[in-house]
């Protein structure tokens, strides 16, 4: 039966992700929690559009000191914990208070070499699309990734893609067939309380990927590799013109109005549900 295998947030954009149990769909349909807090160019303005996401708040796209660095995050006391892989001291910061974020920011500052400022965002928070919502993943996607390369692991898949939602139960690239025409929709849990998930874009990629989540080394023709992979691998379920190109995968979804301010857990049943012309049913 198709259900849900992990949940992962990602407090701190960039930074290390956290498994949870259960997580709350905003009413901005984003996970709460996830991509809560972000480094920031201190000189920037406002963080809002989805461009600034990727520009102004810093990821493995702008540094990749970032994989020098084990961080944890604790979301009952917003506690970001950091240690740097080469040795050096442990640090805590609070980042539910301005002198936490300014200790973190002149922490982080320091360990990259530049300028840093820790800021908290409302939702949708600090993630790349603020008009759509969580990612969604297959475990058995994963784990076909992970066979194309030498020495990969699942786990290793995992920190690589950063997916949100990961669905066991389903064969690799399921999540691929809800985006394109007449795309159905998947329903996490079961009655009043079931959360819809629409298909919003495929996740088309970037650098990091491509790199060890450990060392930060890159593997050699990493790209040419996942796309030649991808084009064998396609489903026959998925609609290619949905696609721009093939270094993409994972599903960005939308949830709608209807189903945010509810909760989906690790274990909830998934069940697809066909449209007819795209037009959603109600759950």
């Amino acid at each position: 039966m198709a259900h849900i295998e992990r949940l992962r947030l990602y407090p701190v954009k960039g930074l290390d992700g956290i498994d949870v149990d259960t997580v709350r769909i905003t009413d901005a349909g984003t996970l709460a929690g996830d991509r809560e807090f972000a480094m920031c160019d201190p000189e920037a303005e406002a963080v809002e559009t989805g461009a600034d996401m990727q520009t102004l708040a810093y990821n493995g796209k702008q540094t990749d000191r970032i994989h020098d660095v084990r961080t944890t995050f604790d979301p009952e006391t917003a506690t970001l914990t950091v240690e740097p892989k080469t040795g050096g001291e442990r640090r805590a910061f609070d980042l539910s208070t301005e002198a936490g974020r300014a200790d973190a920011g002149a922490w982080f500052g320091d360990f990259v070499g530049d300028p840093v400022e820790f800021r908290r965002h409302e939702p949708p928070a600090f993630v790349d699309r603020p008009d759509a919502g969580p990612s969604i993943i297959s475990t058995a996607t994963l784990s076909e990734v992970a066979s194309w390369f030498e020495g990969m692991s699942v786990e290793g898949a995992r920190r690589r893609l950063r997916a949100n939602v990961e669905v066991d139960g389903v064969p690799a690239f399921w999540e691929d067939r809800f985006v394109g025409a007449d795309a159905p929709e998947f329903v996490v849990g079961e009655g009043d309380g079931a959360v819809r998930f629409e298909g919003a874009e495929p996740c088309a990629r970037c650098v990091v990927p491509s790199r060890d989540p450990e060392t930060g080394d890159p593997l050699p023709a990493f790209r040419e590799r996942f796309v030649e992979r991808r084009e064998a691998t396609f489903p026959e379920w998925a609609d290619r013109d949905a696609f721009d190109h093939l270094y993409t995968v994972m599903l960005i979804s939308r949830v709608p109005e209807v189903s945010r301010e509810r909760a989906i857990s690790v274990g909830d049943d998934v069940t697809v549900r066909t449209t007819a012309g795209n037009s959603k049913g109600s759950v």
